[in-house]
This record gives C-alpha cells, structure tokens and sequence, in this order.
C-alpha cells in the first residue's frame, strides 16, 4: 500500500543561486527547527510535505535535518544520490514560510519501490541555514543524542567494524523495544515487532505527511507520554517514519543506524559528505 507523498525535485533546471550563506543573508536570526516540523519544498505546494526527524551536526560542523529521501523524486536520476552542494532545492518551514528556506537538500535517495519495500537507504540530508537555532525538543519528543546498541546485529549498510550507532534494535520475541513517534497523530508508542535489514515494524503509528518524522527508543522504566506528562516522551533517536505497507503492524521506521552507517561508508569513499558523523544537537 502506497502511503508517502512524492513530490518531484523543484528547480533543479535553474543555476544554483549561490552559496548557503548567501542564502541565509536575509534571514532572521534565532529561529528554532526541531523534530516532527512539518517541512515543504515549495511555498506554492503547501499540502505536499514531509517531516523531520532529527536535527544536528555532523563531523564537519554543519547543521544538519535528517528527513525521508522518498519524499523527492528525480525521474532523470541526475540528482538523487549524490551529495549536492549547489542550492538547488529549498527546505521551508511548512508553518512559517515567511522566514524562507530553513535550509537546502544535501543528500537524498529515490529508491524505487521504497514504500512497498524494506529498502535500506531511504533518508534525506538536509543542510540548515546557520541563522536557525538547532533544538533536540519537538512537540511531543526529546532527543536525548543517538541510539547505540553495543551487541547488536550491524545494520547492513555498516562499515566493518560497526561503530554502536550503527547496530540494530532487537525485535525478537523475547524483546520488548518500543518505538515511540510522533506526528500528526500526536504520540504513539508501540513494539517493534520485526527488523528486515534495519527497516523496523511497529505498532506506532503514523500517516501520510509523516514521512521523515522522529522515532525514538523507550528506555526501559521511562515514562510513556500520557495525560499526566502533557503527552511527552524522551529517549534516544532511533529512526524516522518510512511508511504504511501491507502487513501487521503496517507502520515501518528507517532505523538510525542504517543511516548514520550509510553516511560513515560514502564519507570513506568521498570525504566531506554531508551529515558525516551526525550527532543529535544537545541544545534544549
């Protein structure tokens, strides 16, 4: 079953116009992105959006906003996996495009059948405007830095040796793993019932428009977001909101690890990738 909106790459037969800095010359300083920040790349097409998953660094200093690489689409293949430095596709704050691009695409993957499918590679790196503020604390979830599993299974994009973020969360059935995500639901938590190659199953749950969105782990003994919490949960990234497909649970989640491993694997062939060595920001 077909759930993600794809859109098609705005754009991308205009000349870059010019550098990110340059960019962001005219923005207002001190805006705030964070996870579960409904996203578009277009001011024109307000209904076709995606969300974010996590926003931080990477190894090389810049701020960075993972989200779903299915929510573009490069029928021509000129632009789909491979980093792009030119500002060719804006990023814009679905509630408040008045402030301009928050940022531009770096990176995203258009893998065929990525909804159906439990591809490996479906994200999308986002580089921020420096004027924006970097916040682990969404509507509902508190990134508290990136999930490491240190026995884990290696995600199979993973260089040898896996580094702990690039490990997978458990789902057998001895293991009690929760997801918790959020979006235009709200909040939801729910077990991870089965790992394909990183591509997690869950009863949380998620719609259309979620595409990209956070999930983190439950850790053990920590509250769940209920009435009594104002619906807040806090955990480590864990992975962002892939899609719906036919199966029980149907909602699917993009591990964390299979994305970070990706990013270390093409940064050792071509260094200077965007969101190498992603780390979740730590600012409130």
């Amino acid at each position: 079953m077909r759930k993600r909106l794809i859109i098609s790459v705005l754009g991308v037969l205009l000349a870059a116009t010019g550098s990110l800095g340059a960019g962001s010359a005219q923005a207002e300083p001190g805006k705030r992105v964070f996870n579960a920040m409904q996203i578009i790349f277009s001011p024109a097409n307000p209904n076709a959006f995606c969300t974010i998953g996590a926003v931080g660094t990477d190894k090389y200093a810049r701020k960075i906003a993972v989200s779903a690489g299915h929510c573009l689409s490069d029928p021509s293949k000129k632009y789909a996996d491979r980093d792009l430095p030119e500002n060719i596709q804006p990023v814009y704050d679905r509630g408040d495009t008045g402030f301009g691009p928050i940022g531009y695409v770096r990176y995203f993957k258009d893998p065929e059948g990525s909804m159906t499918g439990h591809l490996t590679k479906d994200y999308m790196i986002i580089e921020l405007v420096p004027a924006v503020t970097l916040s682990s604390q969404g509507p509902h979830l508190k990134e508290t830095g990136v999930m490491e599993v240190p026995d884990g299974q290696p995600s199979p994009n993973a260089p040898n040796p896996p580094l702990d973020s690039e490990r997978l969360i458990g789902a057998a059935l001895n293991n009690t793993n929760e997801l918790v995500v959020s979006g235009q639901l709200g909040v939801w938590y729910g077990r991870i019932t089965s790992n394909s190659d990183g591509v997690y199953q869950s009863w949380a749950k998620n719609k259309a428009g979620d595409s990209g969105g956070p999930a983190v782990w439950h850790v053990p003994g920590g509250a769940y977001p209920s009435q009594d919490n104002n619906f807040q949960a806090a955990g480590p990234w864990a992975g962002i909101t892939k899609a719906i497909i036919l199966g029980v649970p149907q909602y699917v989640y993009t591990s964390s690890a299979n994305i970070l491993a990706d990013l270390r694997a093409r940064d050792a062939v071509h260094p200077g990738v965007y969101g190498a060595g992603f780390q979740v920001t730590g600012n409130p």
